[in-house]
């Protein structure tokens, strides 16, 4: 049977300055290390419409090669915040029902993780919580 979850043994998560909860790491990382994979719970198209109405949004991911349902990550990553100079990024595995996180840069003991919401570490297209924002 193939493990459907692992946390690095470094990862913990502490409340941050400005945006909640966070996942640290007390122990230097290197880059290309995995330090998640979780399993989601998958949500269909019409739940994700109840879904975007409450809390819950903030923390679902888009999911499915036609992006209409969404999927809630369980372990850490959905406690993982956004950055545009993200150094980890994450990956969605459809068929198996999990996400994975791993760094994509080196990482000093005691800092903040971070995933680029857009899905690619370095993408700088604006997220859905800043386009509300000015809207």
């Amino acid at each position: 049977m193939k493990q459907t979850n692992y946390l690095h043994p470094a990862l913990f998560t502490a409340p941050t300055k400005n945006m909640g909860e966070g996942v640290y790491t007390k122990a230097t990382l290197n880059a290309g290390t995995l330090i998640e994979t979780a399993p989601v719970i998958v949500m269909s198209a019409a739940e994700r419409l109840l879904l975007d109405k409450t809390l819950l949004h903030d923390y679902i991911f888009v999911w499915g090669d036609d992006e209409k349902s969404c999927a809630l990550a369980l372990g850490y990553i959905s406690l993982y915040n956004h950055s545009y100079a993200s150094n980890c990024e994450y990956e969605m595995d459809f068929k198996r029902g999990l996400m994975s996180v791993k760094t994509v840069r080196d990482i000093k003991r005691g800092s903040e993780l971070f995933i680029n919401y857009n899905g690619d570490w370095n993408n700088d297209k604006k997220v859905w919580f800043e386009t509300a924002v000015t809207a």
